[in-house]
């Protein structure tokens, strides 16, 4: 088998592996992978490793393939996985590593979902001159729930993140009163992945919540693809594009 990270490099497996000798395999390839997500792939029909007679997983070099192949398409394409299952099970892809997307919407990737590193720390004045708004302007943000402070009283990397958005839309002349839409369809949509998520948590499972989680990050990132593809379809279909 050769593991594909930075320059090839020939890796031996004889017979089959364990999930932890996988996981050693492909951690620095991908560093998000964790034994709760190679099972969770599992739940979700993209891989099927061997069990043995006391239950443990085996994993031959084919499924170790398919694994990998999954985890790029997911981390390269933003694909969604019943669409990578899809289109494995049918038979393309593996070879080349490429599935060709369903929808033309581009949108956030389900790791681009994960928690920040929490290394942002800015007050109102900070966020203000990194963003380019003035502080008035913050405030209104804040007024209509589209940025908040922590509860340490500080900005994070996700109101930085929305403030400079919001900083390249008022160059169009948007201004926080047409911004309240946001937070209503935010409001709806965060209520319908919770409610979409909740079957995949089991507090008696001890990968029910890291699956909550895989399922979460899932549904947003193709929340997002929808308003894009919409959004563009819109546009071409009235001739502004």
């Amino acid at each position: 088998m050769t593991e594909r990270i930075g320059e090839t490099r020939a890796v031996a497996v004889t017979g089959t592996i364990s999930i932890g000798e996988v996981l050693s395999l492909l951690k620095r390839e991908f560093p998000d992978v964790t034994i709760s997500k190679i099972r969770f792939l599992e739940a979700e029909g993209l891989i099927t490793p061997e069990r043995t007679p006391t239950g443990y997983r085996r994993f031959a070099e084919r499924d170790v393939e398919r694994l990998r192949t999954v985890l790029t398409l997911q981390r390269d394409q933003y694909l969604p996985l019943k669409v990578i299952r899809e289109s494995l099970d049918q038979g393309d892809g593996p070879e080349s590593g490429e599935v060709e997307a369903p929808v033309a919407g581009a949108g956030l990737r389900p790791e681009d979902f994960r928690p920040g590193a929490g290394r942002v720390r800015l007050t109102r004045e900070e966020l203000a001159e990194a963003s380019e708004l003035t502080e008035a302007y913050i405030a209104q943000l804040e007024q209509i729930g589209l940025v908040w402070a922590t509860p340490a009283g500080h900005y994070d990397e996700d109101a930085l993140a929305i403030a400079g958005i919001v900083a390249r839309l008022s160059a169009y002349g948007v201004e926080p009163r047409h911004l309240k839409t946001f937070r209503v369809v935010t409001d709806r949509e965060t209520g319908l992945v919770e409610q979409m998520a909740t079957p995949y948590s089991n507090p008696r499972d001890r990968d029910g919540r890291a699956r909550e989680h895989e399922v979460v990050r899932d549904l947003a990132a193709l929340i997002v693809q929808l308003h894009a593809a919409l959004l563009r379809a819109e546009l071409i279909r009235s001739g502004r594009a």
